[in-house]
């Protein structure tokens, strides 16, 4: 029963804090400007970089909260409750990106605007804060948990008599 409730407070503290990186990434982020058009939002410079600034800026603010969250769950699980900060470290950096995502692009109402037709004029601008590469929404939960992994991998080497030349022995050949 303690591994399930560690498992959903470690889900619930992500998504409070996906709800935060959300708002820094909203924050950080360039917004991309679009033209209505009759037939829907179109670019207004097809060869802009501010698509892949709001990707790179969305990595950037999960991968370090991801960073983070490793850190912290590894020295709060120290040598109990480890499997289940790590599901929950997995499970709820899944949510924590979604809501980041979630909460970063209806910060502004341009992508509303811009995918009602009709509610814009024709011809008129919006800015919208999106993502194109779905994939960033894996930096969270992917550095997360790769972070725990990589310091109880060091922790338990640390500790493990496999360290210590011949397993234990001296040089001298004494145990």
């Amino acid at each position: 029963m303690r591994h399930l409730r560690d498992f959903g407070l470690t889900i619930v503290v992500l998504a409070l804090m996906g709800v935060a990186a959300g708002f820094l990434w909203s924050a950080l982020a360039p917004r991309t400007p679009y033209v209505i058009t009759k037939s829907g939002p179109a670019l207004t410079d097809p060869i802009t970089q501010s698509l892949i600034a709001a990707d790179g800026w969305f990595a950037v603010v999960t991968g370090v909260a991801g960073l983070l969250c490793g850190i912290a769950a590894y020295l709060l699980a120290r040598s109990r409750r480890q499997v289940a900060m790590l599901a929950g470290l997995a499970a709820g950096g899944m949510v924590a990106a979604f809501l980041t995502l979630t909460v970063g692009t209806s910060l502004n109402g341009a992508t509303i605007q811009a995918a009602a037709p009709g509610s814009a004029g024709i011809g008129s601008t919006v800015n919208v804060l999106s993502i194109t590469a779905r994939g960033v929404l894996l930096s969270w939960p992917l550095v997360a948990v790769a972070v725990f992994g990589i310091l109880e991998s060091v922790d338990g080497y640390r500790d493990s008599p496999l360290r210590k030349p011949y397993a234990g022995e001296t040089e001298d050949g004494g145990l």
